[in-house]
């Protein structure tokens, strides 16, 4: 059978129309192939042997971990400076005016495990006769404690601590409120944050951008951070007002009385609407002196009571000029590696509180693996693990009152 016939003749021209046509007669740009080469570049090529175009785009922007801190251009900031913990004892070894070993040991444990880590801890205590001085200005001043000797730290509160790699510090005739603040100044101009952990509001005055505080909320068991940005929220002043706004409303804790005792309309929002507008109490005091500062019943009792606001002053302020000196090997990095075994066994020997010091027992014994322990940012809400409902159950009252107070940061 006879091959089909193949015919040669010219295809005819396809009619087009007038915009077609000129893209038909405009010449046509080769079809380029995109090789991947990696996951950031790329090789284009031409059909074109004399041509190899290889374009490599930019890498896609870093994406910045939570604990990482980018400034408004993008880049990231400068790194936070390193962190020194002060520990003030004396309140952490009593459990309401009763003195408590269990307790000590729960919030040294918590203390340790969830708040400092291996960041350098100094522990303070209040030397023998510190606080003479001050009742001396003012009689009333702690008359409700005991005194004498025994009514400080347990030896064995500093054994425990010596133990754990914490240095102990005590001045005679100075309280640990003093100390600390001396030291504060010491180790901030070495280029540290201080975090002090305390109950006690006469460190508020110190607070600012390098100095915070880290409290022991006895009611839900927990270390809580006390920054400059709580303060504000919660006293609508800077801290640098908080040594003359107490000497107005006083400190019944620490049995220093207020104005508002003597007169009774003058508490707390007059005192931090003068002192927004005049600064510190002295230039209060030395201006209602020479002319009217407020309404009658306050410009008579800054004029009446000024003697009186000057005595609370100094007996609330913290000396910064106590003879001790910073030493250099307390700003090492701290070996955490006795914890568990010296807080347990503290809390075996003794036998004292062990149900209420299981938890921060069972947290040091745990392995402590990187992924668990990490610094908390102030800024950051934490909880406990535990099975739901009661995890939701307790997240979400926590939250909610976090939420509500605007005052404290919690960690588990």
């Amino acid at each position: 059978m006879p091959p089909p016939a193949v015919s040669t003749a010219p295809v005819a021209p396809v009619v087009a129309s007038s915009s077609s046509a000129a893209a038909a007669a405009a010449p046509r740009r080769p079809r380029s192939l995109r090789l991947r080469v990696t996951p950031y570049a790329s090789v284009s090529s031409s059909y074109s042997p004399s041509t190899l175009a290889v374009s490599i785009p930019p890498p896609p922007p870093a994406r910045h971990s939570r604990k990482q801190l980018v400034g408004r251009d993008g880049a990231p900031a400068k790194p936070a400076k390193p962190r020194v913990f002060f520990l003030d004892v004396n309140p952490l070894c009593f459990c309401g005016s009763q003195r408590s070993l269990g307790a000590f040991a729960r919030w040294l444990a918590l203390f340790f495990a969830h708040v400092s880590l291996r960041d350098p801890v100094v522990a303070v205590l209040d030397g023998e006769g510190g606080n003479e001085y001050r009742r001396r200005l003012l009689p009333s001043y702690k008359a409700h404690r005991p005194r004498g000797p025994g009514t400080g730290a347990d030896s064995r509160v500093i054994d425990v601590l010596r133990e754990c790699n914490v240095p102990v510090v005590r001045v005679d005739g100075y309280e640990a409120d003093d100390v600390v603040a001396t030291l504060t100044e010491q180790v901030l101009q070495k280029g540290f944050r201080v975090v002090i952990g305390s109950p006690d509001k006469d460190f508020k005055q110190l607070i600012s951008e390098d100095v915070q505080l880290v409290m022991p909320i006895p009611e839900i068991g927990r270390w809580s951070f006390y920054t400059l940005r709580h303060y504000v929220a919660q006293y609508k002043c800077d801290p640098t007002a908080d040594l003359s706004l107490r000497c107005f409303i006083g400190d019944e804790a620490d049995g220093v009385p207020g104005i508002q005792h003597l007169v009774p309309g003058f508490g707390r929002k007059t005192a931090v609407k003068l002192l927004k507008k005049h600064g510190s109490l002295e230039n209060l005091l030395n201006t209602a002196a020479v002319r009217t500062v407020g309404k009658d019943y306050a410009q008579d009792a800054l004029v009446k009571h000024a003697d009186y606001l000057r005595k609370n002053y100094e007996v609330l302020s913290l000396k910064r000029d106590v003879k001790v000196q910073l030493d250099d090997r307390w700003l090492s990095t701290r070996d955490s590696c006795n914890d568990s075994s010296v807080l347990s066994d503290f809390i075996l020997k003794f036998n004292e509180g062990q149900n209420i010091s299981e938890d921060a027992r069972v947290e040091l014994e745990s392995e402590r693996a990187p992924n668990r322990t990490f610094a908390v940012p102030e800024n950051m809400v934490c909880f406990r693990f535990s099975p739901f409902p009661a995890f939701f159950l307790h997240s979400l009252l926590v939250q909610l009152w976090s939420w509500s107070t605007k005052r404290f940061t919690f960690i588990s």
